[in-house]
């Protein structure tokens, strides 16, 4: 199977989308002197082609992308070709308005930005197969094709009659009978019982509440719809090219696909990564961002997408400070990118996204944004021999789970200001601030190499979950569990006690007999720390250790965390440096160490293959002890006890003693 490592071939893929339609073909030969300038030997053509191939139903103009195809090649510039199914042209919601979504309220959503088409689209499937395999059949034998890129940023809802026809269909593979679904959904409650499958619709805007087993359960599906998109032009292009790997890029950390799933459909898995400038916690975040996609490719990623400047789609949208592009981006190839991209090439004059930066920016190339891409373009041809296809070790796993997130954000729960994203982060951020590798896995995935296991908050846990949990902590593991997990199965039915008895049983719970959360702004007292957002009414069982209790309040005296051998129950959100505390002392209990001790405040180390990279985020000067004797590969220069990092400063150092 071609992968990443086929596209790479050694190097650090280095470039960005290329949207030269939208320019005059004059410009075209000044956009390649300075893509050789700055090292870019990668770029994305087509995402948002359409309208220029197809004009008019069944035509098609390839001359365009005949020149730039070539132009390409010809300065050995490899090609990541994208089917530009992702914006279809007025022409075809205009001709065939069925093919537009509709909202939950049966409202049209109109052709005039992007990503204007409903999934389950008969019509909308055949024009985007007809234009994929034109575009694969003409561009299969052309050397600069590197890469394929499926549509982009898959990302569509749509509740219209046709979905709800495919929806039906889905069910009827999913639970065979009306029977079966009427059990899983829960219909009893709310006489919402179901006598034949034409009956069933979408979760449509509704009186009150909706069926929350049914909202899940349209979650999964429209997550697969999109798929079933994307396998049918990725089996195109594939048929026409077996030796180019293919990808779809998705959005970080989004609830609309389950990436799990989809990443096990693509030979490079591929995000688009914009962290905010001016975000207290941007730097833990992108690092977040880039161990989950690395977790999900199982090895090497591709950064598709990441801004040179500022975006233009927030309240305020900031520039990156002079160095932190370079940093940020250095960070993601030490956490396993072999491709460092952007949106896009040359900042647009015209549209929604003029304001929205470029690696060649209004202020052309004599601005600072250019003379900084040249810079990292330099610096990854430097180290991109010595970086391309290497491992990132990590002996800690947090589960994350789509499944577990949707039924979590139902619209009856415990509590709003719960927010699964918000937890998942505050943990990681926990771990990275210690200087601990981790990875992210799935909760049935084999755990069996990870020293310890960390699930920040995991609401739903099917069967498999639960007992590969358990074989995990008998099998010699650590498992750090919070709150709120083990809830409901896979049908979102709450399990008899309020939560696994399986779960109760590892984790040392006799009884849960009530969940607390918290108001905004406020606070509990735990035992040596203050928490938020939650608490549990707990009896521990007789043989666990109570490791921290609650001290004041409803809930005075009662366990807070519980230990039982090797797992351990976290029932509240302790502060952040309670629980960076609480899981550094948990992973070295384990035996998972951080990647260099003693760093500097600001500095962050991570090893990949036999580098080590040591990232500075903050704007003063440090010197950070390291050992032995090693090289910097960024500069060439002698490293010997210490290295001295500036302003969001660098180094990649390679030694005997790493």
């Amino acid at each position: 199977m071609p992968s990443l490592r086929d596209a790479a071939r050694g190097r650090i893929l280095f470039g960005g989308d290329y949207n030269p339609e939208q320019w005059p073909e004059e410009v075209w030969e000044d956009d390649v002197r300075l893509m050789k300038d700055a090292g870019v030997n990668s770029v994305t053509l087509g995402v948002f082609s359409w309208a220029k191939i197809e004009p008019r139903p069944g035509a098609r103009e390839f001359g365009w992308l005949d020149r730039l195809m070539d132009l390409m090649h010809t300065h050995g510039i490899g090609v990541v070709l994208a089917t530009p199914t992702a914006s279809p042209p007025p022409w075809m919601g205009a001709e065939h308005p069925e093919t537009l979504p509709r909202g939950e309220d049966g409202s049209v959503v109109w052709y005039g930005s992007r990503q204007q088409f409903c999934a389950s689209s008969p019509v909308y499937r055949r024009h985007a197969a007809a234009l994929t395999e034109d575009l694969a059949a003409r561009y299969a034998d052309h050397p600069a094709l590197t890469v394929w890129h499926i549509n982009n940023e898959y990302c569509t809802h749509c509740w219209c009659d046709g979905t709800a026809a495919h929806f039906r269909r889905w069910l009827r593979d999913r639970y065979a009978t009306v029977e079966a679904l009427n059990e899983a959904w829960g219909t009893a409650f709310w006489s919402q019982r179901y006598d034949t499958w034409e009956q069933i619709l979408p979760p449509r805007k509704a009186q009150y509440m909706k069926n929350p087993t049914q909202v899940l359960d349209f979650k999964r599906f429209t997550s697969d719809a999109l798929m079933e998109c994307y396998l049918a032009e990725r089996d195109i292009v594939a048929r026409h090219t077996p030796q180019i790997p293919v990808t779809t890029n998705f959005m970080p950390l989004w609830s609309g696909q389950d990436a799990w799933a989809w990443s096990a459909q693509e030979d490079i898995v591929s995000v688009d990564v914009y962290p905010d400038p001016k975000a207290p916690q941007a730097a833990q975040y992108n690092a977040m961002l880039a161990d989950m996609t690395r977790s999900q490719a199982a090895g090497p990623w591709m950064l598709m997408e990441q801004a040179a400047g500022p975006v233009n789609w927030r309240g305020v949208n900031h520039p990156k400070p002079a160095g932190l592009n370079r940093l940020w981006s250095l960070q993601s190839v030490a956490r396993g990118a072999d491709a460092v991209c952007y949106f896009q090439w040359r900042q647009s004059r015209q549209g929604a996204e003029k304001f929205h930066s470029g690696m060649v920016t209004h202020a052309g190339e004599n601005g600072r944004t250019f003379r900084e891409v040249k810079q990292l373009g330099a610096e990854l041809a430097t180290i991109g021999e010595a970086v391309s296809g290497a491992d990132v070790p990590s002996e800690v796993a947090i589960l994350h789970d789509w499944d577990s997130w949707w039924a979590g954000a139902q619209e009856g729960r415990p509590s709003r200001l719960l927010d699964y994203t918000e937890i998942v982060q505050s943990w990681h951020r926990a771990l990275w601030e210690s200087g601990i590798s981790t990875e992210f896995a799935r909760p049935e995935a084999d755990l069996s190499r990870f020293r310890m296991v960390a699930v920040p908050q995991l609401y739903l846990l099917t069967d498999a979950a639960i007992d590969n949990l358990v074989a995990y902590v008998r099998g010699g593991g650590t498992l750090v569990c919070g709150f709120f997990s083990g809830i409901a199965d896979a049908d979102d039915r709450i399990r008899p006690g309020g939560m696994d008895v399986r779960m109760r049983d590892l984790c040392g719970i006799r009884t849960l007999h009530e969940w607390w959360p918290l108001d905004a702004d406020t606070t509990v007292e735990c035992d040596g720390f203050r928490a938020s957002v939650w608490s549990e009414e707990l009896e521990a069982d007789p043989g666990a250790e109570v490791v921290s209790a609650y001290r004041g309040g409803e809930l005075d005296g009662l366990p807070a965390v519980v230990r039982n051998d090797r797992a351990y129950y976290v029932s509240t959100l302790p502060e952040p440096d309670a629980l960076r505390s609480l899981l550094g002392r948990v992973a070295a209990e384990a035996g998972a160490v951080p990647v260099l001790a003693g760093l500097p405040e600001g500095v962050e180390a991570v090893r990949r293959g036999d580098l080590l990279f040591l990232l500075h985020h903050g704007r003063g000067s440090v010197t950070v002890p390291v050992p032995g004797a090693q090289v910097d590969l960024l500069t060439g220069a002698a490293v010997n006890g210490s290295v001295d990092l500036g302003r969001y400063g660098v180094a990649v150092l390679r030694g005997a003693t790493l």
